[in-house]
């Protein structure tokens, strides 16, 4: 029988781990949300941003969080220019498949760049504060997790922002819940995706260096974060990015609790379980209706 303690500090890992894949999960929903595209390349962006942030403190012993000042825009414009250039091609009747052979087939050409330019070998940030721990209630917790989840709720309140208090987010929702009524109403749609494309990957550079602080990384490591997230975004609804958040959070968290008993590799079934129980009883998600509407 696992101790208080033991559970109090597991249930506090779970919701930093939680804060990151709300993060992750939000990019995806946003792709899904505007063009109806599975994004699988979305976690191989994930670790690029990673390697950049790890190579960048290598070449420069600069902090990785510093790299955000490259590392966003240059994602964002990424985003913007993948849409615009190959997923806008593809046509609308077949959109939702061929994009997850189109992404798939990015995810790996990003796997193999960066094992060639680095080869396989693992790799991970050594920082002064790696190893610092703040004491909580009797649970210690490393301070490069807080950082993360701090990176993680930052930049999921910003896109909580923009998207309610903006007139792109206005544009953006309005793409989101129904693309050719905002055409209608004078919204340049296409633009409007570019740019909510731009923004999903961006959210995988924050996410990618918030990784990089805490993880040992290497060139396939994506597929391991990529079915949990798809998972997240079934479960929460597909297109609702509150419902993503919620998701990701209480995963997060019950695979925390599972590995005091489980290993990791086991305890993180619990993403397949509730995706295979979400399609079997709700398959909209369970946040997938009200919350989809209103955000």
């Amino acid at each position: 029988m696992p101790s208080a303690g033991l559970v109090f500090q597991s249930v506090l890992l779970g919701l930093l781990l939680g804060g990151l894949y709300a993060l992750l999960a939000a990019g995806l929903t946003l792709y899904f949300g505007i063009m109806r595209v599975v994004m699988i390349a979305h976690s191989a962006f994930l670790i690029l941003a990673a390697y950049l942030a790890w190579w960048a403190h290598r070449e420069t012993g600069v902090d990785p969080l510093l790299t955000l000042v490259v590392t966003v825009p240059l994602f964002f414009l990424a985003g913007v220019a993948l849409q615009r250039l190959l997923l806008s091609r593809l046509s609308p009747v077949t959109l939702t498949m061929m994009s997850v052979l189109l992404t798939f087939a990015i995810a790996l050409v990003i796997e193999g760049l960066l094992g060639y330019a680095f080869s396989g070998t693992q790799r991970r940030i050594r920082l002064g504060y790696s190893s610092t721990s703040l004491e909580l209630f009797g649970a210690r917790i490393a301070v490069v997790k807080l950082i993360g989840f701090a990176l993680a709720a930052l930049s999921l309140l910003g896109l909580y922002l923009l998207l309610k208090h903006s007139r792109f987010g206005q544009a953006l929702r309005a793409t989101i819940q129904h693309r050719e009524a905002a055409r209608l109403l004078g919204i340049d749609t296409d633009r409007v995706a570019g740019y909510g494309f731009g923004l999903g990957l961006a959210t995988a550079a924050v996410g990618g260096t918030a990784l990089s602080l805490d993880s040992t990384i290497y060139p396939s490591l994506h597929w391991h974060w990529i079915g949990p997230l798809m998972a997240i975004i079934v479960v929460g609804g597909l297109g609702s990015v509150p419902g993503a958040a919620i998701a990701a959070m209480t995963l997060g968290m019950m695979q925390s609790l599972l590995q005091i008993e489980l290993a990791a590799t086991w305890a993180q079934t619990i993403f397949y379980l509730a995706l295979f129980g979400t399609l079997a009883f709700r398959p909209q998600g369970f946040f997938g209706g009200r919350l989809a509407q209103r955000f």
